[in-house]
């Protein structure tokens, strides 16, 4: 198990400077933020850009840049933005809990309509009720989650006014973003939760339950599906992962203040530690859960260990 621990470590390290290195390259290539800081300033000469530019540090070379971020990045110091001065951690600091939140909340939304609907279509194999589900399955795969999301601002805000539009005021905030999120996300799981109870109601103790004369509901929810989730509850797991960066198109279409909106007024802003603070954030974030979800693994499938 050491072993295991180690390898799986040591592949989160690699992962991380890789994820660090390619971000802190990709976004000085998408402008100079001297330029952005000296807009309304009036005439501004070559020599003022180069006075900002080394009060920012990017008068540096890069990989003398990349090592401060690596050197603060271990302190726990993702630098301070360009635009404010406000330490980075400060503003993903703030952002983060919103992200999180409402992360949780589309993949509650998701494992509460997928399993059931998983589990019906796996009873119902080859019938109506089976049919109708992959099919809706297929079409919520089909829809990109900024136009669902734009759609369901026309419907419940603009048509109907049910839900604030915008914005993180109450538990009402939460719907029309976790619906988004949860839809794209079930579509994906029913299929899942099908394959495996399938696999599982072939079983030989599924057919014992239901020859002592078991309700089927007992059949299906206490034998069935506790022994079909080890392979739900992984997938879940890495979903989530998965979750974290999809969500920032959402964020923005809604104005959720949590890290893919502040992601999005960093690139609008060129403001190159923010933006490196929330990419590297997001990407720990992933790592970590991906890690946790081998670990949980490995310790319930020793054969996974040796891999």
């Amino acid at each position: 198990m050491a072993k295991f621990l180690f390898y799986r470590l040591l592949q989160a390290v690699f992962v991380v400077l890789a994820v660090t290195l390619i971000v802190s390259f990709a976004i000085r290539l998408t402008g100079d933020p001297a330029v952005m800081l000296a807009q309304g300033a009036g005439s501004i000469t070559e020599a003022d850009l180069e006075r900002i530019r080394e009060a920012l540090g990017l008068n540096q070379p890069f990989i003398a840049q990349y090592l401060d971020f690596l050197r603060g990045l271990l302190v726990g110091d993702l630098g301070r933005s360009f635009m404010g001065g406000t330490q980075v951690s400060d503003l993903v600091g703030r952002a983060l809990p919103a992200t999180l939140a409402l992360a949780f909340a589309s993949l509650f939304v998701s494992i509460a309509v997928s399993i059931p609907l998983g589990i019906k279509a796996a009873v119902s194999r080859g019938r109506w009720p089976d049919q109708l589900i992959r099919v809706l399955s297929l079409i919520g795969l089909s829809f990109p989650n900024f136009w669902l999301a734009i759609m369901l601002v026309l419907l419940f805000s603009i048509t109907f006014n049910l839900l604030p539009p915008s914005g993180m005021e109450g538990w009402s905030s939460f719907v029309m973003p976790a619906a988004t999120m949860g839809i794209i996300l079930t579509a994906t799981n029913v299929r899942l939760v099908r394959t495996t109870m399938l696999d599982t109601l072939r079983s030989q103790y599924v057919m014992v339950a239901r020859a002592k004369g078991l309700s089927n509901t007992v059949v299906l929810y206490k034998h069935a599906l506790r022994n079909c989730s080890i392979p739900l509850i992984t997938y879940f797991g890495l979903q989530f992962g998965g979750l974290l960066g999809g969500i920032v198109v959402v964020e923005r279409v809604f104005n959720w203040p949590g890290l893919g909106t502040l992601a999005f007024e960093a690139v609008a802003a060129r403001d190159y530690p923010v933006l490196q603070g929330v990419i590297t954030v997001l990407s720990l974030l992933i790592i970590t859960i991906n890690l946790l979800v081998d670990i949980a693994y490995g310790l319930v499938d020793p054969r996974v260990r040796k891999d």
